[in-house]
C-alpha cells in the first residue's frame, strides 16, 4: 500500500502542486466501475488526513450511494481535477489525475454518515504548460518508477 504521505516524502514539490490543485475548490470527479464493468462518474470532495509520511488522501461516500457500493466491490478508481479556468483556455496550475484503490475504512465518524475510504496510490499525473507556456508538459509519478516527465508541442 502506498499512502499520500509516501508520495509526499518521495516527491515533495510535485506533491505540493498536486495538493494545491486538489484543494483549489474546483469540482473533482471520480470514476468507479459498476457491477457490469461499465464506468460511473460522480462528483467528490477529498481531504488530506494526518501529517508527514502518515498523510492519507481520503474521501467519503453517502449512505447507500452507488459510488461506495462500486468501490467496496471493486476498489479501482480514477480521480480528475480539471483545470481551474476552462473558459479562456488557460490551464493555470494544470489538471491532475490520481488513480489507485480505495480502501474501505468503515463508517464515517462525526456528524455525517456514510462510508470512509482512504487511497492506496497507484499513479499521480499532472498536465500543464512549461514556464514559457509554449509546450505541454506531462509529469507522472508511480511508486515503482518514481517521477517522469515529457514535453510536447
Amino acid at each position: 500500500m502506498t499512502s499520500w504521505g509516501q508520495f509526499r516524502t518521495a516527491e515533495p514539490e510535485f506533491a505540493a502542486l498536486a495538493e494545491r490543485i486538489l484543494q483549489r475548490g474546483v469540482a473533482l470527479v471520480i470514476a468507479t466501475l459498476r457491477a457490469d464493468g461499465s464506468p460511473r462518474v460522480s462528483g467528490i470532495e477529498v481531504v488530506l488526513e494526518g501529517s508527514g509520511a502518515g498523510t492519507e488522501l481520503a474521501f467519503g461516500s453517502m449512505p447507500g450511494a452507488r459510488k461506495g457500493a462500486d468501490l467496496r466491490r471493486d476498489p479501482r478508481f480514477a480521480l480528475h481535477a480539471a483545470p481551474a479556468d476552462q473558459s479562456g483556455g488557460d490551464l493555470g496550475d494544470g489538471d491532475l489525475k490520481v488513480s489507485g484503490r480505495a480502501v474501505w475504512g468503515g463508517p464515517l465518524t462525526g456528524p455525517v454518515t456514510g462510508d470512509a475510504f482512504r487511497v492506496d496510490l497507484s499513479e499521480v499525473v499532472w498536465t500543464g504548460l512549461n514556464e514559457a507556456r509554449n509546450r505541454l508538459v506531462v509529469r507522472w509519478w508511480t511508486p515503482a518508477s518514481g517521477l517522469r516527465s515529457v514535453e510536447r508541442e
